[in-house]
């Protein structure tokens, strides 16, 4: 009889276990910098592979036809981090230090978002959305924070890496520091250095999952590799035969499987939706250490589609089946709603620019959420517009890297920042390589997009035609 007791409430306490798990699922959110969508063993790298990140694609959901929301750093991860086009928010480029702008705090970040629903959030890694200490991550939705505060190379060393002299560029720059919450912790001066924020940025993740396995988390790991400068640690230097930069995705292949180790470690797996994926595509004119878009035309700093196509993947064990693979256009900015419907927790009241991917997540690998994409650059150039498989480009001043030769070891190529990008049509679903314009051919399909771009000009504006947008709200400025 005491047994039959004892089983029965075991099974009576089973249920409302599986079932507030279900609710309350950890999220890891892994963001490379600078990684282009042929970066990866299962996306046709060569000379290296990247063996964990496959599985997880093997076991998870693939993503072909997935867009960075700009081919910059800080407008991307504004974008990501508030489900917003960046230029809603008022973010454009790359911010420097000591910027005077950053994230404004009427803005609510994924940070703030899950904590509605009583998470422990983290990132470990690069923030790049203000460095003054209003615009920090701790004051911005986050619990704690471990990383540099903006991109890896603002800092006053050379490409040869050693200081920087009177006359260069980068002499300008401050040190450069990790951050541990709001203060300046460990200095990064030299290559050295810099070859250990995988494994540093790794611990730290690491720890934070096995210091909060007991309650719902999430951990934004924003590697800083792999953006110049870049280096590895002495356990993965020359263990690639593409030289540096295989080395560098090798140890971010392991980095993801200590992830992973500790999710299994600590019986998380089944509850932990691991999103992996990039902020923009290579930044192609530092050659052999810049990595590749697969064919992609174009890279980081342009609307072709070698700047925005990145990698995504969606692993989540037991929830999302094995081997599936979504055709559809989506972004990063539609991350932020479709946590919100994963968590239930609600969305801002201010209006965002994400559309939740949870039919997807929930089978339906064949849903389109998103029929529309607006590609912004520069303060607030519209560039291109998508609807489907078409895609209209809009002439505009482009960078464009094919005009001279690539640098090498470190040391950049020049670019062409202006060269005259010409208005083409082009159908991505038989030319994702954007060589072949085809607007004469459908001027039905002209007529459509034209009028897509008008629509985005009265909501955000075009910097080109001089149309401020009706609906752009301002970044904080600094105090």
């Amino acid at each position: 009889m005491r047994i039959q007791l004892l089983a029965l409430l075991f099974l009576a306490y089973t249920p409302s276990y599986t079932q507030s798990a279900s609710k309350t699922p950890n999220i890891v959110l892994i963001f490379l910098d600078d990684v282009g969508n042929g970066d990866l063993s299962s996306t046709g790298a060569l000379s290296y592979s990247t063996p964990v990140i496959d599985q997880l694609a093997s076991e998870g959901l693939r993503f072909t036809n997935y867009l960075a929301v700009q081919a910059v750093c800080s407008a991307s991860r504004a974008g990501l981090l508030t489900g917003c086009y960046p230029n809603r928010i008022g973010f454009s480029g790359a911010l420097g230090p000591n910027s005077k702008v950053g994230i404004h705090a009427d803005e609510m970040t994924m940070g703030e978002l899950v904590r509605q629903k009583g998470y422990m959030t983290a990132i470990v890694g690069k923030w790049h959305l203000g460095d003054a200490h209003q615009f920090l991550p701790l004051q911005n939705g986050f619990d704690e924070y471990f990383g540099i505060p903006y991109s890896n190379d603002m800092w006053p060393v050379d490409y040869d890496g050693n200081p920087a002299t009177a006359d260069s560029r980068k002499a300008k720059y401050p040190p450069l520091y990790i951050y541990d919450g709001n203060e300046k912790s460990i200095p990064i001066r030299t290559l050295d250095d810099q070859a250990k924020l995988t494994s540093l940025y790794t611990e730290r993740a690491v720890s934070f999952i096995n210091r909060n396995s007991g309650k719902p988390f999430f951990l934004y790991l924003a590697h800083s590799m792999a953006h110049v400068p870049i280096n590895a640690s002495e356990r993965f230097k020359g263990k690639s035969k593409q030289g540096l930069y295989g080395d560098v995705m090798m140890e971010i292949d392991w980095s993801v499987n200590e992830i992973t180790k500790a999710l299994r470690a600590n019986n998380l797996e089944k509850n932990t939706l691991i999103i992996f994926t990039s902020d923009n595509g290579p930044w192609l004119n530092y050659g052999n250490h810049a990595g590749s878009t697969g064919g992609l035309r174009e890279g980081k700093g342009t609307s072709y589609e070698g700047g925005q196509r990145v990698p995504c993947i969606l692993y989540w064990k037991g929830r999302i089946g094995a081997g599936k693979i979504s055709n559809s256009l989506v972004s990063s900015i539609d991350i932020f709603p479709t946590v919100a419907a994963l968590l239930g927790a609600p969305l801002p009241s201010k209006k965002i620019d994400g559309i939740s991917l949870l039919p997807i997540i929930n089978g339906d690998y064949t849903a389109q959420p998103r029929k529309e994409f607006y590609y912004y650059y520069r303060r607030n150039n519209l560039e291109a517009v998508r609807q489907g498989d078409w895609k209209l480009v809009l002439p505009h001043p482009t960078r464009t890297y094919l005009k001279y030769p690539v640098g090498k070891d470190g040391y950049p190529g020049e670019v062409d920042e202006n060269f005259p990008g010409e208005m083409a049509l082009y159908d991505l679903r038989r030319d994702p390589g954007e060589r072949y314009d085809v607007q004469s051919e459908f001027p039905e399909i002209m007529k459509n997009l034209q009028a897509l771009a008008e629509k985005a000009r009265e909501d955000l504006g075009d910097e080109l035609l001089s149309k401020p947008g009706n609906n752009r709200r301002p970044s904080g400025q600094l105090e």
